[in-house]
Parts: C-alpha cells; sequence; structure tokens
C-alpha cells in the first residue's frame, strides 16, 4: 500500500464498502465497510498487508471521513 496514492473526500459517493481509506495525519490504512443507519456512520476495519482485520471495526461518521480522512485514488473507465 506504499506506492498507493490517495485523494481527498469530496463526496459521498465515493464511499463503497471495500475502499481502502487513510487518515490525513497518521499512516494507519482502513476497509471502509458498509453504512449503518442505526449508528450514523460508516465502520472502518483496520487493514494492513492485504488482509482485513474484523476483530477490531470502529463506526465514523461521513463528515469526520470527508474531513479528516482520504480515499485510494481509483482509475475509472468511463463509456463514452
Amino acid at each position: 500500500m506504499k506506492n498507493t496514492t490517495f485523494e481527498n473526500i469530496f463526496d459521498a459517493y465515493q464511499l463503497v464498502s471495500g475502499a481502502k481509506i487513510k487518515a490525513k495525519n497518521y499512516d494507519e490504512i482502513f476497509e471502509l465497510g458498509a453504512y449503518d443507519g442505526n449508528k450514523r456512520g460508516y465502520t472502518l476495519y483496520a487493514f494492513e498487508n492485504g488482509v482485513r482485520f474484523d476483530d477490531f471495526s470502529v463506526i465514523i461518521s461521513e463528515k469526520e471521513l470527508m474531513n479528516n480522512y482520504q480515499i485510494e485514488k481509483i482509475k475509472v473507465n468511463q463509456a463514452a
């Protein structure tokens, strides 16, 4: 994950399950889980060396994600 580029989150549509998330101020990488409407936030799982750790997760709000985290930049093929 060292060669992966991350970009700021500008739109909630970027927040898809399975996306890699990185804190702006730290080097920890997380994998984005599903949105939990009852808890009003997204589940983040610890992610290291290509392995997602399901035994540790945190719930984080959309606003917190957009202000303090970055998302993995993915090339998208657009149909003409």
